[in-house]
């Protein structure tokens, strides 16, 4: 433990991020420099806790105590090994990951939780800028090959340790770039594209192959892949999106998030469009959906010019704090503002989305929308209904729908003859399908979840792989995370 009593000397601090006016006017990332006495101090504020609920809240199993204290120390070398053993991408989880370990810190019980994920940003930047972070190709190959479909952080995740483990990894995407979700899911403003090409640049040193435009039972059969491949993981991610199916659906205006997002971070990178942009700019934005993605949009929005943005949720306005049904360690169920909602616009809750309304043209300009009573029967199931007087038109032409994804796109599972489950996932015993040389991780097997779930699922559906490939695996699972601290 470093300063034993660090956590009664320093306040939680965070980078500032620029001034809201500012920032929407380009995608760069939003946060200032933040001095590293600064962290070194944050990292003070751990107390290296007999229980660390912080590691048990991390679906990594990251060994967060002991990063800590190396940070403290100044030791960055040490940081990065203990943080890369577990964590294959802590760049992209140190920018946008939601922080369930900070939930579960148990300096959090009475005071604000240690900054886990700033602290883990830093650690991986400064490996870089001291060069910790190099190309590590495996001393030995098997003679086994394997195939990633999808290069989200799942598929990424899987290929590194397939390839750690001495096979040969080859990963498709359907993309002209790989990154999946992470590149055409997340805006600029929360992760610039240049962090991804810095990982696959390391991947790619390091034996991981690529393909891109690859698109696997369109361009590439099935049958192709089964045949060069001893074994293959799908890792397509949940990308089948939650539909409304009211009046007026089919108006020119109403858009998935996604689609909207996709483009907008196609056109960040350059790349040329294949159909007309759909733009706020000057528009008034409804977002349905009050999730990451719904916020997400917000921010796109104002970045494009909107005219106006809100944001409407099903759900009821959340509690500013911890109540009893959702007490330390559990993930807090509490009101949670965003870089974007900061930027402008309004957010409702409890409002149920009735018809889109356009004109002669078919173009939206209106919606209707009517307010919302939940309440909970004696089997605890909830329910709502509608508030009588309550609905109302608002002015709209453009409806971006975030409210969620169901399942994978099934055509893959499908030509691969994989079962799925009662909600289209792959349906999986320890990662492995019914076609028993095809494993699947992330969201096509889990459903739509964090990028962190993500990389864990990638992690764990390596070692299932590797024990089927070759009898056994040497790869680290996160329940070994302890006693491997020093195995990168």
């Amino acid at each position: 433990m470093g300063q034993k009593d660090g956590f009664l000397q320093y306040n939680r601090e965070l980078p500032q991020s620029r001034p809201p006016q500012e920032r929407i006017k380009d995608f760069k990332e939003i946060y200032d420099e933040f001095p590293e006495k600064k962290t070194n101090q944050q990292a003070a504020r751990c107390m290296d806790c007999g229980v660390p609920f912080c590691h048990n809240g991390c679906p990594l199993g990251n060994v967060i105590p002991e990063f800590n204290d190396a940070v403290y120390r100044e030791q960055w070398e040490e940081a990065i090994q203990i943080l890369s053993s577990t964590n294959n991408f802590p760049e992209f989880t140190g920018r946008i990951c939601p922080a369930p370990c900070e939930a579960s810190c148990v300096l959090g019980i009475n005071k604000p939780p240690v900054a886990i994920e700033h602290i883990e940003k830093t650690i991986v930047e400064k490996a870089y800028e001291l060069e910790y972070i190099t190309p590590h190709p495996p001393k030995n190959r098997t003679d086994k090959k394997v195939a990633v479909i999808g290069s989200g952080p799942a598929g990424l995740a899987t290929a590194a340790q397939l390839n750690r483990a001495g096979h040969t990894v080859t990963v498709y995407e359907r993309e002209n770039k790989v990154g999946g979700l992470l590149r055409y899911g997340i805006p600029d403003f929360k992760l610039e594209k240049w962090v991804i090409d810095r990982r696959i640049d390391i991947m790619k040193a390091e034996g991981v192959k690529f393909e891109v435009n690859a698109n696997i039972g369109v361009n590439i059969s099935t049958d192709e892949i089964n045949a060069n491949h001893d074994a293959v993981v799908i890792c397509t991610g949940s990308t089948l999106p939650r539909d409304l199916p009211i009046p007026g659906r089919d108006l020119k205006g109403v858009h998935f998030a996604m689609e909207f997002l996709t483009q907008q971070n196609k056109k960040v990178a350059g790349d040329k469009l294949q159909e007309e942009q759909i733009l706020a700019k000057d528009k008034d934005v409804l977002v349905i959906g009050g999730g990451d993605t719904g916020s997400d949009c917000i921010g796109t929005s104002h970045r494009q010019g909107a005219q106006s943005v809100t944001q409407i949720e099903l759900l009821s306005k959340p509690f500013p704090n911890r109540t009893e049904n959702d007490p330390w360690p559990l993930w807090p169920m509490t009101l949670r503002t965003s870089s974007s909602h900061e930027e402008g616009g309004q957010r409702q809750w409890a409002i149920l989305t009735k018809e889109f309304i356009g004109d002669d043209l078919g173009q939206l300009k209106k919606v209707k929308l009517v307010d919302i009573e939940w309440s909970i029967d004696s089997n605890g199931k909830q329910s709502f209904k509608e508030v009588e007087g309550s609905e109302k038109e608002i002015p709209c032409q453009l409806a971006l729908l975030a409210i969620g994804f169901l399942s994978p796109e099934n055509k893959l599972l499908q030509a691969f003859g994989i079962s799925t489950d009662s909600r289209g996932n792959a349906d999986t015993k320890n990662y492995q399908t019914n076609v028993s040389h095809i494993f699947a991780a992330g969201d096509a097997r889990r459903g739509q979840s964090l990028v962190v779930w993500a990389i864990s699922e990638g992690r764990e559906a390596a070692i299932a792989v590797d024990k089927y490939l070759m009898g056994e695996s040497q790869l680290p699972s996160k329940d070994d995370s302890f006693l491997n601290v020093m195995s990168y």
